[in-house]
């Protein structure tokens, strides 16, 4: 996915707080502002808090100009949802997806899928420089600006990795941290992409993940399919194994190949995005 736009900024440096979602989800969906000024009293946070849930709602792919989209009201639907208050692990899984793929949160995208390329452990300084290359090689360089990056590299880490040093109760409460897919190194002082003991993948997120990604090909090549499990910080072999379990379940949907070392996974019959996590959600 190429980059359109590079954005770094809008979350306040606040991470993304585990209820704030749903919190955002039924304001947008009772149709209130972010803009009134008694928003702060109906999401019961402060106002650089009502920002940040207004840009994380975005960032998710949850909503397009102020308005939930179909992906939220799946989830978050107070009458139907399948998972309002995200107690499913597989949630977490796909809400992560969302996130790296929606691309509205750039550093998202460049760390899981690119930079995750090059180096499975880095400091803060990697990432940093790592940035500045990409928007430099992009012509983009006049808009790179260091303490603004600085800052979402923090959130970033934030969303995925638990404080060593929390100040309050509230450092636990980030949303992502229970996928363990970054985490701090022997010293404390670096991080490490979590390939070997992270939490297990659902095959149908993942084939979420593919059916929403590919377009309209019925064959999906092993680049895409790669880089969906490096969004999931998944190695060769999980990938394999993951389109040989989804093949398993969809035998009359779903065929993977592997002919003189072209691997790719081919739709037959093409399933329904929401019809797979309905799958999931039971």
């Amino acid at each position: 996915m190429p980059v359109s736009k590079y954005t770094f900024s809008g979350h306040e440096s606040f991470s993304c707080k585990t209820l704030w979602l749903k919190k955002g989800y039924d304001f947008t969906r009772n149709n209130y502002s972010f803009n009134a000024p008694d928003a702060v009293v109906r999401l019961g946070v402060g106002k650089n808090m009502v920002a940040s849930i207004r840009y994380w709602m975005r960032a998710f792919g949850l909503s397009q100009n102020d308005q939930p989209l179909r992906i939220a009201d799946y989830l978050f639907d107070a009458g139907n949802g399948k998972d309002p208050f995200m107690e499913d692990l597989g949630t977490l899984w796909l809400l992560h997806f969302l996130l790296v793929n929606t691309g509205e949160a750039t550093l998202y995208h460049l760390l899981f899928v690119r930079f995750q390329r090059e180096r499975k452990s880095f400091e803060r300084h990697h990432v940093l420089n790592f940035v500045k290359r990409m928007m430099t090689e992009d012509g983009r360089q006049s808009q790179f600006n260091e303490n603004t990056v600085k800052k979402d590299i923090g959130t970033l880490l934030l969303n995925y990795v638990l404080p060593q040093k929390p100040k309050a109760l509230d450092d636990y409460s980030s949303l992502l941290t229970d996928l363990d897919i970054i985490r701090t190194d022997a010293d404390g002082k670096g991080y490490l992409f979590n390939i070997e003991g992270k939490r297990e993948i659902p095959w149908q997120i993942f084939l979420y993940a593919v059916l929403t990604s590919k377009g309209r090909d019925n064959t999906v090549g092993y680049d895409l399919l790669q880089e969906i499990g490096l969004i999931f910080c998944m190695n060769d072999l999980e990938v394999i194994g993951m389109c040989k379990t989804i093949e398993a379940h969809h035998a009359d949907d779903v065929r993977y190949t592997d002919t003189a070392g072209i691997r790719q996974l081919q739709f037959i019959h093409e399933p329904g995005s929401e019809e797979v996590l309905d799958e999931y959600y039971g």
